[in-house]
């Protein structure tokens, strides 16, 4: 525009006549009036000069106009591009925020109004340490570390709004200023307190796994030592009647039973459930329980039961069950010293899929929940994570073993049942044990005890690599009138019966022999002879099902130690 109109202006005076023509139009007061070719000229003139300054103007003004459009496009392009952003950072799920160097907050994303609890216009502009650290060690690694390498990722603990803790996977990034100075902080939590507690039950599992692998060879060979004890105090009994030797016979078997059951313990806690399961009523087992809480506790303890009447039933043995919920109130009096308050309640509940996300032992299904809670001294959480551990214990030498919990955890874990702990220091412990519930609801009969027969000459053969048990046992046997012959091994077993087979009523076999073991033995005894009775015995509780699978001709499985009544039970049975 600019350049048109000074062409216009320099071709004035040759358009001289247009501009005659023109100018009474644009000045109609000025055409009455006369002027020289000269004035004409200068008017011509300043005509010119008003149009060029006033169209530079304009075209300054064009274009100034156009860089104002320009720019409030860009800006609203950048403010809506700034919102876009913002509302992928309020979708995000992980909690996002920025600080500046001073630890004030500056930007607060949704997911962070959910994770602590305070919302935008509380976070932002406070103290970041202030609100997220209360109580808790300040990162001041971290904040040195994002300053120096220009990020930081790792793990803190962190409190919400409410004052629950937390546990998020956090990771800084250093954002820097047109200069290079540090300008302010990137900081984007994820929450993993969750996550962290299921990988700790999974550590814990997986813990105990390898100690009840380690259990079960020890308790194994503990077998083997007390079941010749405990086949020989009867042979002593009835050779020594002086009061002396029958005082210490019987305190010799009370130790040699005792030792026993502490095995038990050790097998039950490595191997799983002893014995034949039935359909248990949990409100006959608990109502035992609670008379023997009665009975026998301090009157310093009181005790309250809350007890649905209708639990449901729980498949599982009930010896074993008692078990649990006995240690579990012993160890609740244990707790309470000067006295307190036990609570017992039990009721039903549904496990659902939310639930079982939750628990790594979980399983959707039905369950019977039964909670035994005290008022006494609490629980360490340092320690709440290995009290389940074989052997550990927190009390005195002499007081206790450390395997009542691990026993109770994997009893109820071979129900298929689970247990939560709950505890504060001086404000009492809560555990819960959840035990799927049964189908059925009729309950077997007890067994009836059979009393010890006596032998008729049969023949037994006696097959066990432990010198000590062959000797016992066949004396044993021989002293109720049973003849027997022993062999060390599978493989001496088979030739002894190769010869015998006619006479051989019984073979009683250990599980667990060199060169062969019980499980081939029984199969090519049974290939000599199809209809030979086999009693399997085993310090393993676990041999039981491969015993049992191994042929129909074992008719019974006795558990390393038993007892001669037991022997001569499972003999009269079998034969």
């Amino acid at each position: 525009m600019t350049n048109n109109i000074q062409m216009l202006v320099l071709d004035i005076e040759s358009t001289q006549k247009l501009s005659e023509q023109m100018l009474p139009k644009l000045f109609p007061k000025e055409t009455n009036r006369k002027l020289s070719k000269r004035q004409f000229a200068g008017s011509i003139k300043a005509i010119a000069k008003f149009f060029i300054s006033k169209s530079a103007d304009l075209a300054l003004f064009a274009i100034l106009y156009k860089l104002l459009i320009h720019y409030i496009s860009q800006l609203k392009q950048a403010e809506q591009k700034i919102r876009e952003q913002a509302a992928l950072l309020d979708v995000a799920t992980d909690a996002i925020f920025v600080k500046n160097i001073q630890n004030q907050i500056l930007f607060w994303n949704k997911s962070a109004e959910r994770l602590y609890g305070w919302k935008v216009e509380e976070a932002v502009g406070k103290d970041a340490l202030a609100l997220l650290y209360e109580d808790l060690p300040l990162p001041q690694s971290a904040l040195l570390t994002v300053i120096k390498n220009g990020s930081w990722q790792g793990e803190l603990k962190q409190v919400q709004k409410n004052g629950e803790e937390i546990l998020v996977e956090s990771r800084w990034t250093l954002v820097r200023d047109e200069f290079g100075q540090p300008q302010s902080i990137l900081t984007v939590n994820t929450e993993i307190t969750q996550k962290k507690q299921l990988e700790a039950e999974l550590l814990r599992s997986q813990r105990l796994e390898c100690i009840g692998t380690l259990a079960g060879g020890i308790a194994h060979d503990l077998n083997n030592v007390l079941a010749p004890i405990l086949l020989a105090v009867p042979l002593l009994q009835m050779k020594l009647s002086d009061p002396q030797s029958e005082h210490l016979l019987k305190m010799l078997e009370k130790n040699v039973k005792r030792g026993a059951n502490l095995v038990r313990q050790i097998l039950s806690f490595a191997r799983g459930i002893e014995g034949r399961q039935t359909n248990v009523s949990m409100n006959s087992l608990l109502t035992e329980i609670e008379d023997i809480i009665t009975g026998t506790f301090s009157k310093s303890i009181a005790c309250h039961t809350h007890i649905s009447d209708n639990l449901w039933h729980v498949q599982g043995n009930a010896t074993q069950l008692h078990q649990v919920l006995m240690n579990l109130v012993v160890n609740a009096r244990d707790a309470m010293p000067d006295g307190g308050i036990m609570t017992i309640s039990a009721e039903n509940i549904v496990i659902d899929e939310h639930y079982a996300k939750m628990h790594i032992d979980a399983q959707v299904g039905c369950y019977v929940a039964i909670t035994i809670a005290d008022t006494g001294i609490g629980i360490p959480q340092t320690i709440q994570e290995r009290i389940f551990e074989a052997f550990f214990t927190t009390k005195e030498v002499g007081k206790g073993t450390g395997l009542g919990l691990s026993t109770a955890l994997g009893i109820i874990k071979k129900h298929g049942g689970f247990v939560n702990l709950y505890s504060e220091v001086n404000k009492g412990t809560q555990f819960q044990i959840y035990l799927p519930s049964s189908t059925k609801v009729e309950i077997d009969p007890p067994s009836v005890e059979l009393k010890p027969l006596m032998g008729n000459g049969e023949l037994i053969l006696v097959v066990d690599d432990e010198a000590a048990i062959r000797d016992l046992t066949k004396s044993s046997l021989e002293t109720y009138n049973y003849r027997v012959l022993t062999a060390s091994d599978g493989v001496e077993a088979v030739a002894i019966y190769a010869q015998h087979q006619q006479e051989i009523s019984v073979v009683l076999l250990d599980m667990m022999m060199p060169w062969m073991d019980g499980a081939i033995a029984i199969r090519t005894l049974q290939k000599i002879n199809p209809r030979v009775k086999i009693i399997a015995m085993s310090g393993l509780l676990s041999n039981q099902n491969i015993a049992e699978s191994a042929g129909t001709g074992v008719k019974a499985f006795l558990s390393k130690p038993c007892t001669v009544r037991e022997l001569l039970q499972a003999i009269g049975h079998g034969a």
